[in-house]
């Protein structure tokens, strides 16, 4: 399947992202410095109703960061049923950077990157690199699979988009467990930690149910994929390596970013 099929975004809609983005710059006095698709579009399996989740990382202007009272660090832009658009301020994004956090590290692996200050997002990507904790996206990427299974996969009829919550995590953690890395944003991608076919044509089934129905479409349980589940819910935690590194790394982007673009 080529990219534009797994990850369908139209012209129409990427024109009047930018120029939502565009609005935030202007009223918020605030420089966008990467702009990425962060839902079922980037993952790879968005329904023919699904909406766009677009997600930013800005920069405040100088003196946001020499006030007594700290400022608000997130803009929310909850536009309608088929539009969202939020972001984090930058220092709050490398707070998050520092612990690893498996959502920002999704954002610099969309496939879908709307607005990109490329150095700025370079330096960001490799910071994500060096800072990657394969515990924290471990127990983050578990506990995610642990909670949607237990609180979307009980019923006999279950709806498809929630099988790919539940199993997108799980091959996370996969991922994880083999050495190679971060996790990759793609479905797709994560597929790769499976190789038996069975479960395999199972998948490709369910993926292309969930493409050609709405995100609310139901289906009969299916045993196989959860027997797969099951399974991995309860596989032995692997000894994972710690991360450390210094935190000067993080200033010295910040001072160096605000100076830049702010």
């Amino acid at each position: 399947m080529e990219l534009h099929e797994r990850h369908p975004l139209s012209s129409a809609m990427r024109e009047r992202v930018l120029d939502e983005l565009a609005r935030i710059e202007r009223e918020r006095n605030v420089r966008v410095l990467y702009a990425c698709e962060s839902g079922s579009r980037a993952w790879g399996f968005a329904s023919t109703d699904s909406d766009y989740d677009v997600r930013f990382v800005y920069v405040e202007k100088p003196e946001w960061f020499i006030q007594v009272d700290a400022g608000r660090d997130v803009i929310e832009r909850p536009l309608d049923d088929e539009l969202d658009i939020s972001g984090w301020e930058l220092r709050k994004t490398l707070g998050l950077l520092r612990k690893s956090n498996p959502t920002l590290l999704e954002w610099l692996d969309s496939p879908l990157v709307y607005r990109s200050e490329p150095a700025a997002t370079a330096r960001l990507r490799e910071l994500a690199e060096a800072f990657y904790s394969p515990p924290a996206a471990r127990n983050h990427y578990l506990s995610m699979a642990r909670k949607n299974f237990r609180g979307y996969l009980q019923g006999d009829s279950v709806r498809f988009k929630k099988y790919f919550y539940v199993l997108r995590p799980l091959l996370a953690v996969r991922w994880i467990d083999q050495g190679r890395g971060r996790p990759p944003m793609t479905f797709a991608d994560l597929l790769s930690t499976v190789d038996h076919r069975p479960l395999l044509d199972e998948v490709d089934e369910l993926l292309a149910l969930k493409r050609s129905a709405d995100e609310a479409a139901y289906g009969p349980r299916r045993p196989a994929l959860h027997a797969f589940i099951a399974a991995e819910l309860e596989r032995p935690v692997p000894k994972l390596a710690r991360t450390h590194q210094d935190n000067a790394l993080l200033d010295d982007y910040l001072r160096d970013a605000v100076r830049r673009y702010a």
